[in-house]
């Protein structure tokens, strides 16, 4: 088998000549103080401390003062003593390679599949700023997404990038995959950010399956792995997207979840000395958020787009806590699951009325434009009489929108429901003969 020869010269030059000591001279709860580092060491940078059981243990430096290095781990601090000698690794970049489709990679880009894998040649580093506001292109052109609700009333443009709120159990990993199953994309790059480790497998291969690992990374951070590998992970979802990106591609970014990134970055910045605000979180999150999700979106010109898909923990359906008031904030869209409708064994469970797609109306046509807002002036008119309507105490025929939302409610709902193998034009084809109704609902029986 030939030698990459290369690939081992790049290898033997990430390797380091020298390296920066320093000495543990304190130990808390949740950090550790490093004396001897504080001129060299910057924020970010990588640390492996030596237990004096002959055992490592790999962090991160989160705080600098003139005493010294504040470092958190990535691992319990068990076995940790004063004196013990902590080495200055520095900044670990991402090195995602073509060979990384179809793969389940950890934090740091090492395989998780048991299989080995090779870091690529191009390095992109975990943080960067963003393509420059005013070169980067606007939105692309529509994607066919395989489900008529995304097809048409939430439209996901190339490049666009929008949220997914939902609670706990309303269907959102459903939803995810189906998108990254079915979404118009050449790679697909898929962060799992304090997922339990028990489900990594089964959402791999049974409900992403062998169709969407086919074009997928997966990089997966466990819910109990510390907060510097989760909100590591993040990162490294967003460097590698931006590496395809890079290289003329069109990428589909889905982060799952923004909600446990930002709850992770509460604990890291809270430790470093950060004061708390709003339900605790620092006043560095709403930045943390905008920075990260500015960098998806469309390149600039003559490089690729990355669309994005975050979603959103809402407890209790509260749109107004800070993660979800933040994100609404900063993206192109957002896409509300609702408990109601996904009891009622609806999915995608999209409450329709409270999400928005901010590539309208500029990305339909008139006819089209045309077709939405009346499904949306009867999604109203039936959402608003729909207790009375229930309960009996409305009579047919005292309102004529009312009388036609009932009629085409059956239609609608079902619609919302369906897949779209067949593209967009097919999509409003659909929703053409939905709108036009002919079939009688329960109330018109009455």
């Amino acid at each position: 088998m030939p030698t990459d020869f290369a690939a081992l010269t790049r290898e033997i030059g990430r390797i380091a000549n020298h390296r920066r000591v320093g000495r543990v001279a304190a130990i808390g709860q949740a950090s550790l103080e490093i004396a001897g580092l504080t001129h060299q060491a910057r924020i970010g940078d990588q640390v492996a401390i030596g237990l004096r059981g002959g055992a490592t243990l790999g962090g991160e430096i989160v705080a600098l003062s003139a005493r010294g290095a504040r470092a958190m781990t990535y691992q319990p601090l068990d076995g940790a003593a004063v004196g013990d000698l902590a080495t200055l690794i520095g900044a670990a970049d991402a090195h995602p390679a073509e060979d990384w489709v179809g793969r389940i990679v950890d934090a740091f880009g090492a395989p998780l599949d048991g299989r080995p894998l090779k870091p690529g040649t191009a390095a992109s580093p975990l943080r960067r700023a963003p393509p420059a506001a005013a070169g980067r292109k606007g939105l692309g052109p529509r994607l066919a997404s395989g489900l008529r609700v995304f097809d048409t009333i939430l439209p996901l443009a190339r490049g666009q990038r929008v949220g997914v709120f939902a609670g706990s159990g309303v269907g959102k990993s459903s939803l995810l995959a189906d998108l990254a199953r079915g979404l118009e994309a050449d790679i697909v790059v898929l962060g799992l950010i304090g997922e339990r480790g028990r489900e990594l497998r089964d959402f791999t291969e049974s409900v992403l399956g062998p169709e969407g690992m086919a074009r997928a990374v997966v990089i997966a951070a466990t819910s109990d792995q510390a907060p510097l590998i989760k909100r590591r992970a993040a990162w490294m979802a967003m460097a590698t997207a931006e590496v395809f990106r890079d290289q003329g591609r069109h990428v589909l970014l889905m982060l799952d979840s923004l909600t446990r990134f930002a709850e992770a970055h509460r604990e890291i910045a809270l430790t470093a000395g950060e004061a708390p605000s709003l339900r605790a979180f620092p006043p560095s999150t709403a930045n943390l958020i905008a920075s990260l999700c500015e960098r998806a979106g469309p390149g600039a010109f003559g490089k690729g787009d990355i669309t994005g898909v975050f979603s959103v923990l809402v407890a209790g359906s509260d749109m107004d806590e800070p993660v979800a008031d933040i994100t609404r904030g900063v993206l192109d869209g957002h896409v509300v699951l609702d408990r109601g409708i996904a009891e009622r064994g609806r999915f995608p469970a999209v409450d329709v009325r409270r999400s928005v797609s901010r590539s309208l109306p500029g990305i339909a046509s008139d006819e089209e434009n045309a077709a939405l807002a009346k499904l949306r002036r009867v999604l109203t008119a039936y959402e608003n009489a729909a207790l009375m309507i229930q309960t009996g105490l409305y009579v047919p025929g005292s309102d004529p929108a009312i009388d036609e939302a009932a009629a085409l409610w059956p239609g609608i709902d079902a619609f919302f429901a369906e897949r779209a193998p067949d593209g967009v034009a097919a999509s409003f084809a659909r929703l053409a003969a939905v709108l036009r109704g002919g079939v009688p609902s329960a109330l018109a029986k009455r």
